[in-house]
């Protein structure tokens, strides 16, 4: 699959590392206040998502995607979004994963990120809206970013590490969120209630991480060449 083309010049590789810088800055936070025990962190932790949202899509607006790169990223948001929508009665059979990967893999990280980023917000207007919306925004906008990553890499182009990012992506997925909840919610804060937390999900992180290699097994080439053929049209 087409990597998304990006432009290696010092005014580009700033956004870049202060993306990189604030998408790691939110795993960080969790594990240095899980290893300090600090309680009851919901707002805190709530304020370093939010603001690794804000650096990474306003990385994206800086870029100044033409209006032709806009389409293809608003619509590959909009089939996340619906897919989850539709995939409803299925806990954690989700298409989103699989959608931004293929989104950063064939228009770039940014792209990968808004992806996953808007279609959990577009969908939790079906599934509703709460403190753990951003956090959802975050952990897909990241599965689509590394995609990106790995994508101009030439890695995709592996199916041990196509499928194996997929299978990971659920895992990542949910311990991002088991996070938000335990330093947020769990009281008291012990390693052993954290442990507890992640164990209980793990089943559901599985499915998530094995619908997304199915996801990506199905889309992954037809959905591929249809995006190799816009970004060759539009020189994206």
């Amino acid at each position: 699959m087409m990597e998304g083309k990006q432009t290696a010049t010092p005014a580009h590789r700033l956004p870049a590392v202060a993306e990189a810088l604030a998408l790691a800055a939110v795993p960080a936070t969790l594990v240095a206040l899980a290893a300090a025990g600090v309680r009851a962190t919901a707002g805190l932790t709530l304020l370093v998502a939010l603001a690794a949202l804000a650096v990474a899509l306003a990385g994206f607006e800086a870029s100044r995607p033409p209006l032709r790169q806009l389409m293809p990223t608003a619509v590959l948001a909009a089939l996340a979004a619906a897919g989850r929508v539709l995939f409803a009665p299925l806990p954690d059979v989700k298409p989103v994963s699989a959608v931004a990967i293929v989104a950063g893999a064939a228009l770039g990280r940014r792209s990968g990120f808004v992806v996953g980023a808007l279609a959990a917000l577009l969908s939790n207007f079906f599934f509703g809206q709460g403190p753990w919306t951003p956090w959802q925004m975050y952990a897909w906008g990241l599965v689509g970013y590394i995609g990106g990553v790995l994508g101009e890499r030439g890695l995709l182009a592996h199916d041990a590490v196509l499928y194996g990012w997929g299978l990971l992506s659920g895992l990542v997925y949910g311990l991002i969120l088991n996070g938000y909840h335990v330093l947020g919610y769990v009281q008291p804060l012990t390693w052993p209630a954290a442990l507890a937390a992640c164990v209980a999900s793990l089943p559901l992180d599985v499915t998530h991480g094995v619908a997304t290699v199915a996801f990506l097994a199905a889309i992954w080439l037809p959905w591929g060449r249809a995006i190799r053929r816009v970004v060759a049209k539009y020189d994206l």
